[in-house]
This record gives structure tokens, sequence and C-alpha cells, in this order.
């Protein structure tokens, strides 16, 4: 027993011994922590990458430091239950407590929602689930991909009520129409507004695509009024990518592309032609002037397949107090009709600096766009290649260009020669500069000043060469025109932001000056040279032998790629804006706004104008009894009312009495001098204001099951009173036998319907999909008031023979814009020829009077739709894009002008015409029967891509990807394409002139280090 004990006591004084070294150990190390309390570790990504920038917090001592390039961060903390908060913009908050940890490692989750939750609005931002009026925004990662010339094009199907449509020409812009065409006028009065980072009317041919972070489109009144006079079309804002903090990212992203026709016009083979001129009996083409044995394909003789190519290169960086960047675009777009391209360079650097604990922060932005264009005379060129015999060759035998310049009809000229001896190039290069100073005054207050110079340089230069078809004998004709626009933006404005209880109210007010000089510059055309070899490079060698020959200022608005020329002008816009948005209980939202803007293109009475606006939400999913609904996850009510205006377009003398040469005027002899004649040709109008759009706005947005599916619902009521328009007066009266007033109204009211959803989402696949339709109607009301009365405007002349005097459509009060005006056909005769109905109801096979012409159908689209899947599995990705339009009608004349069965001996004849008795004397003329379906069905886009993350530090990520535009369509229009433009006076007129659609294929690379 006592041996027994002795062994215990032996073992208990071991174990003694090695518990109390154990406890002093364990407290000595307590002891080193709780004097040092150093803790180290790295913060990666989801791919296990190095995040540097993260900031890390101590939120016991509010002690924070920040990760650097490798992700590493060391702090120190005051025991074991201190917790870290890690935060990085774009990245899930995430908090850790220490413990009896040394080393925490954290791994950063991307935060999808917040980063799409923010909406950029005039002057500030705001989260996506405040927002009280029509705003769609659209993220880089949804933007269309594919040879794109022009930003709009990024949003082609992506945005309900916005219908973008583009030809296959690479130097012609897109024609944008936002919920209906509400103005008389064409060109920049019909395009939405466009803010790029804060300045407002900022080009959008300055981007690359590759540049934009995100591009949010204001649609209602309520929400674009803050931009005043310049937003009745809506607004558009872009925004550009700027580095995170703590990262640094070298990218490069590029690809090359092959685009063909998708479609041409099925004219007939030459053998086709001398058969049916055969088999009607007819005698055969006079040879060798009209065949000469050959057998031309005009539309591939003067089509090419093309190569384009784009290259962007971006660099970034941003530290604790500063972020910076700098990025570099190239495009090459080779156009598929020979002698057709566009090059652009972009250069873009930005630099932004925090100071006094970001107390004051600075910013200053450049960027440069150098593009230049090589274009044709496209009209003559499309219409001729279609038109032109097939039973001719271009060159004589001694390699000169084969004309026949007796022969009458449509398209006379040899297309190839008008290709290669008249030519376009055009050099345009914009400049933009802009800064901001923001200023945090006191708590929640900010007060900002920005100011930007943009510098647009324009030369244009034109040349026909001595064998050019349109300027014959006239031994080579050269025009040079340079222009200068620039435009000098000061915006001053203060912003209020703060939180009481349950109440949030911002507060906005701010000051903006903006001058625009525009056409600041000279142009001359001369002819006459003793050789072609210099074109237009040294015009003192012509040799005009009569003074009309030398044009000063010639209007070389070319294929509408650039206004025409008027006069220097210089224009100024000064405002006054305000705004307001309050918040109770994150129920209840309310929003208001008011500008004030005066311009000096206006009347001397009316240069001052007033844009009130105001909105309503409520968030019904914050009410309690939404608890007992859990499928609802997000439910929202908004309506508003606001008022914005036009006055895109003008120049500086749109209300003054201003004299020119009048339309017709000759020189003639004065006191042995030739001189001009001088005398009004613009009458003066005091009264002459912006057009004014109301619109109303209801909508609702909802969310189902978690989020999974969202969406919103929008009906809108669009009213646009004080139209521009140009009525005609009594000379007695008036100077000038034309008047500016402001007369007429129009109406637009529609409703757009947006569903997101992800129906498949797990840990290898998701599958997010989005479908926009949007309907609108559009009716003019009005066209008269007391004063001026104008029963309706005739438009879209087209021409063709015999019907040069002729309109295709009309405006008139109870119709939509894009009416069409034609004769109504009634089928063949016995004989053959087509015969058409006139007004009082008889059946003639003659051309009718002009009187006889009948109001049927429209161009505009019932329902414009976009339905856009995108698809993840592992590396792997897919995206695709569906649209199109369904309800509306195009006037193919083209077809018509072609349908010319007794002219077959003068110019080629589609197959359509086989079916044609060559003795139909009337079967060209324009009519209903030439009104066909403009709805399509497009696989507008679909990319497939592959994206590798390699283990190397250097190289965070390598995206490779083949894509496709223009896939297939499903259509019963004849043309070569239905996207015609829909905008302007004259909507859904195809004549002649139609630049082919192409199909595209492009391979590509995105990576980044």
């Amino acid at each position: 027993m006592e041996k027994n004990y002795r062994s215990i006591l032996r073992l208990w004084h071991r174990s003694g011994k090695t518990i109390c070294l154990f406890m002093l150990m364990l407290m000595a190390s307590s002891a080193v922590f709780a004097q040092d309390g150093t803790i180290k570790g790295t913060v990666t990504d989801e791919s296990n990458l190095p995040l540097p920038g993260v900031v890390v917090t101590v939120k016991s001592s509010g002690r924070s430091t920040s990760t650097n390039a490798n992700g590493a961060y060391t702090v120190k903390t005051s025991g074991a239950g201190d917790v870290l908060k890690f935060t990085f913009l774009g990245s899930v908050p995430k908090e850790v407590t220490v413990g009896e940890k040394n080393t925490v490692n954290v791994t950063m989750v991307t935060d999808t929602k917040q980063l799409k939750d923010v909406v950029v609005i005039g002057y500030g931002t705001a989260s996506r689930k405040d927002v009280t009026g029509a705003i769609t925004s659209v993220k880089a990662e949804e933007f269309n991909n594919g040879v794109l010339t022009t930003p709009a094009e990024l949003l082609q199907g992506k945005v309900a009520g916005l219908n973008i449509t583009k030809s296959g020409d690479p130097n012609k812009q897109p024609a944008t129409i936002l919920r209906g065409p509400s103005t008389f006028r064409e060109g920049a009065a019909q395009q939405p507004f466009y803010v790029i980072d804060g300045v407002p009317g900022a080009s959008i041919d300055l981007l690359a695509p590759a540049d934009i972070e995100s591009i949010d489109v204001l649609k209602d009144a309520s929400s674009t009024a803050i931009y005043g006079s310049r937003a009745s079309n809506g607004v558009i804002i872009v925004t550009t990518r700027k580095a995170k903090t703590g990262q640094t990212r070298l990218t490069y992203s590029g690809y090359g592309a092959v685009e063909k026709v998708s479609k041409n016009i099925d004219v007939l083979t030459a053998d086709e032609l001398r058969k049916y001129l055969a088999d009607s009996g007819v005698a055969a083409l006079s040879k060798p002037t009209d065949d000469d044995g050959s057998n031309t394909n005009w539309q591939k003789l003067a089509e090419k397949t093309s190569y384009s190519q784009n290259h962007n290169l971006s660099y970034g960086g941003a530290g604790t107090n500063s972020e910076y960047g700098a990025s570099v675009n190239y495009l090459k777009n080779n156009g598929i009709l020979k002698n057709t391209s566009l090059e652009r360079t972009i250069y873009k650097g930005y630099i932004n600096q925090r100071f006094f604990n970001d107390r004051l922060k600075l910013s200053i932005n450049l960027t440069n766009s150098a593009t230049k264009n090589n274009d044709i005379y496209q009209s003559q060129v499309l219409s001729g290649i279609l038109f032109y015999l097939p039973t001719v060759s271009p060159f004589n035998p001694d390699g000169t260009y084969k004309e026949n310049y007796t022969r009458t009809g449509s398209g006379p000229l040899n297309p190839l020669s008008l290709i290669d001896n008249n030519f376009i190039r055009t050099e345009n290069n914009k400049t933009l500069i802009n800064g901001s100073a923001q200023v945090d005054i006191l708590k929640g207050l900010k007060f900002t000043l920005t100011g930007s110079t943009q510098k647009e340089q324009n030369n244009v230069n034109i040349y026909s060469t001595s064998q050019s078809g349109i300027f014959v004998n006239a031994h080579g004709v050269a025009s040079r025109s340079a222009y200068t626009n620039t435009s000098n933006v000061v915006e001053a404005y203060f912003n209020y932001d703060r939180v009481f209880g349950q109440h949030s109210l911002k507060l906005l007010g701010g000051y903006s000056y903006q001058q625009d000089r525009n056409n600041d510059g000279f142009g001359v055309q001369t002819q006459n040279f003793s050789n072609d070899a210099l074109t237009y490079n040294y015009l003192p060698f012509s040799n005009p032998t009569q003074l009309s020959q030398i044009i000063f200022n010639p209007n070389y608005a070319i294929n509408s790629n650039a206004p025409a020329i008027t006069y220097i002008s210089t224009l100024r816009l000064i405002s006054f804006y305000a705004r307001a948005q309050y918040q109770f209980s994150d129920k209840y939202l309310l929003q208001a706004s008011i500008r004030e803007d005066g311009s000096s293109a206006f009347g001397l009475n009316t240069r001052h104008g007033y844009f009130p606006a105001v909105s309503v939400g409520w968030k019904i999913i914050s009410e309690d009894f939404m608890k007992s609904i859990p499928v609802i996850s997000d439910l929202k009510l908004r309506a508003g009312y606001g008022v914005s205006g036009n006055s895109l377009g003008f120049d500086a003398f749109t209300a003054r009495l201003i004299y020119g040469v009048p339309p017709g005027g000759g020189k003639f002899l004065s006191n042995g001098n030739i001189v001009n004649p001088i005398g009004p040709v613009r009458n003066d109008n005091p009264d002459l204001k912006w057009e004014s759009t109301g619109t109303t706005n209801i909508g609702l947005d909802f969310g189902i099951l978690n989020n999974r599916i969202t969406g919103s619902v929008d009906y809108y009521v669009k009213k646009t009173s004080d139209l521009i328009a140009t009525y005609p007066v009594s000379s007695t009266l008036y100077f000038y036998p034309f008047y500016t007033a402001n007369v007429g109204k129009i109406k637009n009211n529609g409703i757009e319907v947006v569903i997101n959803a992800i129906p498949v989402k797990s840990q290898s696949f998701t599958w997010r999909t989005s479908f926009n339709v949007s309907h609108n109607k559009n009716v003019v009301e009005s066209l008269s008031n007391s004063r001026f009365t104008l029963p309706f405007i005739q438009t879209a002349q087209l021409g063709g023979k015999g019907q040069s005097g002729n309109y295709s459509q009309i405006i008139q009060p109870g119709y939509a814009i894009g009416t069409f005006d034609l004769w109504h056909y009634m089928g063949k005769n016995a004989n053959g020829v087509s015969t058409y109905q006139k007004a009082d109801g008889s059946v003639v096979a003659t051309q009718p009077l002009t009187s006889d012409q009948f109001i049927k159908y429209d161009a505009q689209p019932k329902l414009v739709y976009g339905w856009s899947n995108s698809f993840f599995y592992k590396n792997f990705d897919l995206n695709f894009l569906v649209r199109g339009v369904y309800g509306n009608k195009i006037l193919n004349a083209t077809l018509a002008s072609l349908n010319n069965p007794a002219d077959a001996r003068l110019q080629n004849i589609p197959r359509f015409t086989l079916g044609e008795s060559f003795k139909d004397i009337n079967a060209y003329l324009i009519s209903d029967r030439f009104l066909e379906s403009g709805s399509y069905l497009r696989l507008d886009n679909a990319t497939l891509g592959y994206t590798v993350k390699p283990h190397i530090q250097a190289i965070k990520s390598l995206r490779f990807y083949a894509s496709g535009n223009n896939i297939f369509i499903i259509t019963k229009y004849r043309g070569v394409d239905p996207e015609v433009n829909i905008g302007g006076l004259t909507p859904g007129i195809d004549n002649r002139d139609f630049y082919p659609k192409t199909r595209t294929f492009s391979l590509g690379i995105t990576a980044q280090f």
C-alpha cells in the first residue's frame, strides 16, 4: 500500500511539473499576444488571386490598414475577442473574430447586387430601390458584342422603348428613337441627349466601347427634366471605367472580324435579261453599246469581303488617395462597298486625387478621338449596281471606263466608274478636356465645380476625276472644307445628403453655363485641272473658266455624314436647377426638381423656360402586410409627371431676320461688276421658343422568389406641344415667304414591360435571361393655331420615272408621323397592265393624279422587343440576343423602280419582274402594291467564350471568344433588310440607297494582367 502511494506521488510529481510547464507556456504566449497583438494574413478574390487595396479595420479600436500588391496585410489588435472587418469596393464586406490565431486569411466575394444597384441620375447617383422615375441601366457585361462603330449599338435590343436602327454603312450613325418621334425636325432634334462622365452634350464618338462601365437611359420627364430644354427625347448617361481602390490593372482586348453582305437584291443576269426580251418579242439590245456580250454582276463588282479589327489597351491603378488610368483604342472597319471604310483612334487618360482626409477631390480627364472616313457617292452607286445593264462590261478595250451618256432610265452611269473616279475623304478630330473639384464642406454637404471644353475639327476633301460621269467634261472637280466646332461648359452645384431617424433628405442646387461656337471655317470648290495627279491637294492648279465654277462654302453633307454648312454661330445656354429627394421610413419616396434655361437660340420674348418635375414612390415590400407573402421579394409603385424641352438642332439665328443669297438667286451685273443678290432668307420671330414635352409615367417594379425573377411595367403618356415647323406666309406681310413658328402637337403613349430571370443557378451552371417589349402609339394632334393654319405636310418625295413631284407620306392630324399616302393598286387588266383606283372609285390603266392618293398604314412599329440570354458553365459562357419589331410597314420604292419591264432595254430588272408583261407601262409606279410588312425577328448576335485563370501572378485571366452578328433573320420583306430607318420625318422608306447589311464573324481575346 505504501509502495503504491509512493508511485502515485512520483507520477503526480512528474505530471504536475508537465502541467505547470504547459500552463507557464500558455501564460507566456498570452503575455506575448498581449504585448504584441500582431495579426498577419492574405486577402484573395474568388479566383484565389491576391486582392490589393482591401481595407482591414479593427472594430474595437478603429485602427485600419490596407492590403499591399500581394494582398498581404499586418494589423495590431488588443485581444482574442477583437473582430477584423474586411471591406472592398464591389465585394461583400466580411468580419472575422481573431480568437487565438496569429494569421487570418480571407477570401472576398463579389457583391454583384451592389454593383448593379447603382443608377446614375443627373448630377448624382441613386440606389435602384430608391428610383422614382423610368430609368434603365445597362452594365458592361450586358453590352452587345461584335463589330460596333458607335457605342449606341451597345444598347440595341437591351432597353424597352429604345429603337436603334443601323445599316451596314460604317460611316453612318444609327437612328435612335426613344418612346416614339416627338418633333417635325430632323437630325439632332430626334436624338437623345448624351451626358458622358457628367459632361452634358459630349460626343458619343469620343468613347471606345471597351472604356464604358455602364449606360443609364433616363426615359420619362420626371428623370430628364433636370436637363431642361435638351431632354425631351430622353437622356443617355455614360459612365466610363475607373480603377478601383488598391487595384492595378492592365487590360488588353481585341478582335479580328470578317464581314460579308448578308443579302443582295436578286436582279437578272445578262443571259436572263436577253431571254426575257426575246420571249417578250422585243428587239435585242443594241450592240456593242448596250450589249457587248458580257455578263456583269455589278453588285459583286462593287462589293468586297471586309476585314475589320479592334484593339484596346488600358491601364489603371488606385491607391489610398488617388486613381489614375489611360487607354488607347484602335478601330478599322472596312466597309463592304469598295472605297468605304472607317478608321478611328481614341486616346483617354484621367487622374483623380484626394486631399485633406478625402475632403477635397480633384479630377481631370482628357479624351481625343481621331476618325478618318473613306466614302463614295452612295446614292448613285447603290442605284447603279441594281439598275445598270449587266450586258456590258465595266471597261472599254483601251482600259477606260465604258459609259453611254445617251442612255436614259435609272442608274445610267457605270457603277465601277462612280466608285473609282469619285472619292470623299473626311477627317474628324474631337478633343474633350474636363475636370472637377469636389469639397466636403460640412457633414453631408458637398460642393462640386466642373468645367469642360470640347473641340471638333472637320476636314472634308472631295475629288471627282476627269473620267467622272457625275461631272462630265469638267476635267476634275475638287472641294475642300475645314470647319471647327467648340463647346465650353461650366457647372457648379451643391449636394446635401443627410439621414434624420426615419427621414432621408437629398438636396441639389446648381448653375450651368454653356457656349457653343459652330461652323467656324471655310470651304471652296473649283474645277478644270490639267491632270488628276494631285486630286484635291493643290487647288491653285485648277483653271476655272467661269466665276460660277468656283463655289464658296459648298454643302458637304454628302450621304448625310456631316451637317450642311450654314453660318458661323455662337449659342449660349445659362441655367439654374434644383432637386429635392425625400424618403420616409424606407417606404415613401418623393422627388421634385425644376430647371430654368435661358437660350440665345430663341426669340427675344421667350428666351427663358421652366421645366418642373415631380415623382413619388411607394415601397410596398416594406409594409408589414407584405411579410405574409414571402413569394414576393420586391414591390414598388412609381408615378411621376414632368416637363422637358427640345432645343437641339438650332443655330443662333433661328429666330432672327437674316440676309443672304435668296434661293435660286443668281449673280448679276452691277456697275460693271458681277455681284451676288442679297435679300432676306429668314424672318424674325421674337416669340419662337423650344418645343415642350410633358410626360406622365406610372411604373411598377417587382421581384419574385428572392428576386430570382425581377421586372418592371411602365405606362406613359408623352405630349409635345409648341412644335416648330415652317409655314408659308404672305410676302406682303413678311420679308420672306416662309415663317418658322411654334405650331403643332404630337402625342405618344405606350407601355413597356421588362422581365429578368435566373431560371437555373447551381455551382457549375447558371442561366440568366432578360426580355423586354414595348408598344408605342404616335399621333399628330394638331398643325395649326389661331395664327397659322396648315392642314397637312407632304413628305417623302422619292422621285422616279414621271414621279419627281410626288410625295409618298403625309403628316396630318389624326395620323402618325410616317403615314403613307399612295395610289391604290387594283391588279392587272386583260392586257397585263397595272391598274389603279382613282379618288372617285373608278379604275384606270394609266398613271393616276396626285389627288387620287389614299392614306393607308404607317411606318411606326406596334411592338419592339429584345430577348437576351447568358449561360455560364464552369469556364464557358454563351450569350445571344434575339430582337425585332412587329406591325410596321416599309415602302419598298427600290423594288417599285426596278419593276419596270417596259424599260428593260435601258436598265436591269429584278427576278420579281419575270412575272410581269413587257407591255405593263405602269408597273413601276410607287403604290401600295409595294407597301410591305417590316416585321422581323433577328438573331442579332451570339458569343461563345472560354475563360482561363492561369496560376500565374502576372496574368489574372484570359478570355477567348467567337462571335457572330446578324446570324439569321425571319421576315417577309423582299428588300435588302427590313431594319430601315424609322426616325426622322420619313420613316420606313427603302428608296435605292440602302447600304447592304452585313453578316459578321469575329474572334477575340480579353486579357487582364
